[in-house]
């Protein structure tokens, strides 16, 4: 039985992840009170941007996975609700989670969650994609770990 989603999609998927991180902390821009903040978290949205440009040249040397569509874009907006419902960014979750974010403490505990759960994910896409590529998901890894920790010391900074 193959597998449900091809490579191109997983990577499309991902490409929709970090869309969504950098829309988070362009958020906490916004509810960040301290300038040091609020710069940090510019940066990790222009992170975020980075490696979605990784994710697209990976996706430019794979195989596009195109099935029928009734509509032109049906697919990609089906892949866009997948990633958006159903893993790390969940609707539901987001919703509930960002009533929540209100300051700096609460922006970071948020983005620190979002970070392990990019870093589960990515060690989990490995799985789908061409040898080939795992350097670049790996990179990628090892920034969102960076992430987690510069979040982790400002956490301790703001407690």
């Amino acid at each position: 039985m193959g597998s449900v989603f091809e490579a191109s999609d997983i990577l499309q998927i991902a490409m929709r992840i970090e869309e969504n991180g950098s829309n988070f902390y362009r958020y906490a821009v916004q509810v960040a009170k301290e300038e040091d903040a609020k710069k940090m978290f510019s940066w990790l949205s222009d992170e975020e941007n980075k490696h979605k440009i990784i994710f697209e040249k990976m996706l430019s040397n794979v195989e596009r996975h195109d099935p029928p569509e009734s509509y032109p874009g049906e697919y990609g907006l089906y892949l866009h609700e997948y990633s958006d419902n159903n893993l790390i960014f969940k609707k539901e979750v987001m919703d509930a989670e960002m009533s929540k974010v209100t300051d700096t403490l609460s922006a970071i505990d948020f983005a620190i969650r979002r970070e392990l759960d990019s870093i589960l994910y990515y060690h989990e896409i490995k799985g789908f994609i061409a040898r080939d590529q795992h350097e670049s998901v790996d990179r990628i890894i090892n920034e969102e770990r960076k992430h987690f920790a510069i979040l982790s010391k400002m956490k301790k900074e703001y407690c």
